[in-house]
């Protein structure tokens, strides 16, 4: 008995030598009023982003944050939307071989490279960009930036690395058949820009996939691995003046020449009102696209646009809330049992866009979802409110500050906007486009791009309920006296 009170009164001591004396209710508010920085003073506060133009015209940017960590990478104009029908596929397969060995590191011995430094590479391939970064240790910036150079400049291509990544593609082409909401936006695309680059899906086709071969590849890569449509971002806590001097010793060898001038232009993709159906009864949900064209990046209507996609918002059936849903077309969907889940999306290109909404339903309530969702697009294109802009525009502020949650996303922030912009465009001024929208500028943009438009529709699934083509057309629009 005695040992337990000596046990309880030493745990009782030693708690009171680690923790102390409990701080006032007073002293806890001001500790955590100095700690907590406001909104205005976040965006004031973001390290300055730093772009060096090198000799053969690659970029290199990058920001400073101070931390113990650091992502590296090179993103590269090129994509899915720069092949054709023969070669469609070559940029997702050559993003497979990247990290498969190069001519200094054949085999394995590049990734434990990587693998020796406590790094994580990645890299993924879409329809204009194609990127490759490593997260690892900021001391170890130099050796990364070494690493990204070799596997752009000197990637093998090896024979026995292309079939076995062949068959790793051709399995992940089956497994994505399997994703219905994928396999829905690859039609949507399809449907609206056929006849164009843009309607090839990223990954390629089974055909291609099989067809390809060394020769393929490294015409692709010769292609359009070069070094002005290239940018070397990092961020965290490295030093720019470092990260450029190991771009000049490591990166300078990037072509900049093209093979008898023969320098690709992207071709004006339209945008065709049309549809794709793919009806299968046996499967229990139905996936339905509709969009209208959107703008390309750089254009000023795509922060108003991003409003409108804030104002109706997104839903699935696991979100709390139930009826009591800021977004008028989720309380909709929670009344009357219309959806299992619904999101809108605003796709930029650097020249055109999809601007849209998806949901997945129960068969017999794809009619009822429509009818509200191109309800919801008429209303805002008409009726849109002050209440709904301002908490649109305080989501879409929340949103942009969470950008800056850690250094993979910062990188690829600075990458995406100087191939997409030319420049990094400070929170600071996107902060002041989101305050200049107001509900008159949001029904006058929505009117431009949606109203009386012919949407492009993709649908999957037991959709015999979904309306004829004409009948949703008609939808786009409201007859008013």
């Amino acid at each position: 008995m005695a040992a337990r009170s000596v046990c309880r009164a030493g745990s009782a001591a030693g708690r009171a030598l680690l923790w102390g004396p409990r701080p006032s209710a007073a002293l806890l508010t001001l500790t955590r009023k100095r700690g907590a920085a406001t909104y205005a003073q976040t965006l004031q506060n973001i390290p300055e982003t730093e772009v060096t133009t090198l000799e053969n015209g690659l970029r290199v940017a990058s920001e400073e944050s101070r931390q113990p960590t650091c992502t590296v990478g090179v993103w590269i104009e090129a994509g899915s939307r720069y092949e054709n029908a023969k070669n469609n596929g070559a940029g997702f397969f050559v993003e497979h071989l990247a990290f498969k060995g190069t001519k200094k590191r054949p085999g394995s011995a590049f990734e434990k490279e990587v693998e020796s430094l406590g790094a994580h590479l990645n890299g993924y391939t879409s329809r204009e960009h194609t990127a490759f970064y490593i997260k690892a240790l900021s001391k170890d910036m130099p050796k990364v930036v070494e690493l990204l150079a070799d596997a752009v400049q000197n990637c093998a291509l090896e024979d026995s690395q292309i079939e076995k990544e062949r068959g790793v593609i051709l399995r992940e082409l089956k497994e994505m058949d399997s994703n219905l909401m994928d396999v829905t936006f690859d039609y949507l695309h399809a449907t609206a820009f056929q006849g164009t680059p843009l309607a090839h899906t990223v990954e390629g086709t089974t055909e291609n996939i099989k067809r390809l071969t060394r020769a393929d590849l490294a015409s692709y890569v010769d292609t359009h691995f070069k070094a002005p449509r290239m940018v070397l971002a990092a961020a965290g806590g490295i030093s720019h003046k470092e990260l450029v001097d190991a771009a000049k010793q490591h990166f300078s060898g990037v072509p900049v020449a093209y093979k008898e001038d023969a320098v690709p232009i992207l071709p004006r993709c339209r945008f065709t009102g049309s549809e794709i159906r793919a009806r299968d009864d046996g499967l229990p949900l139905a996936h339905i696209a509709l969009a209208v064209e959107g703008p390309g990046w750089a254009d000023p209507d795509n922060v108003v646009l991003n409003v409108a996609n804030a104002i109706i918002g997104r839903y699935d059936r696991t979100f709390g809330g139930g009826k009591n849903q800021s977004s008028r077309l989720a309380t909709l969907a929670v009344e009357h049992n219309l959806c299992h889940s619904f999101q809108t999306f605003n796709t930029s290109y650097s020249d055109t866009g999809l601007f849209g909404f998806h949901f997945v339903s129960d068969p017999l309530s794809i009619d009822d979802m429509m009818f509200c969702a191109q309800g919801e697009w008429m209303r805002l294109c008409t009726s849109t409110t002050e209440s709904e802009v301002t908490r649109a525009k305080n989501y879409l502020r929340n949103a942009m500050v969470a950008q800056l949650d850690g250094t993979t996303r910062v990188c690829e922030n600075i990458a995406s906007h100087l191939l997409n912009y030319g420049r990094r465009i400070p929170l600071e001024e996107w902060d002041a486009r989101i305050s200049a929208v107001d509900a008159r500028m949001v029904r006058d943009v929505c009117s431009k791009y949606i109203y009386d438009k012919c949407p492009a529709i993709a649908a999957v699934g037991p959709i015999e309920q979904l309306l004829d083509y004409n009948r949703l057309r008609s939808a786009m629009y409201w007859i008013r006296l």
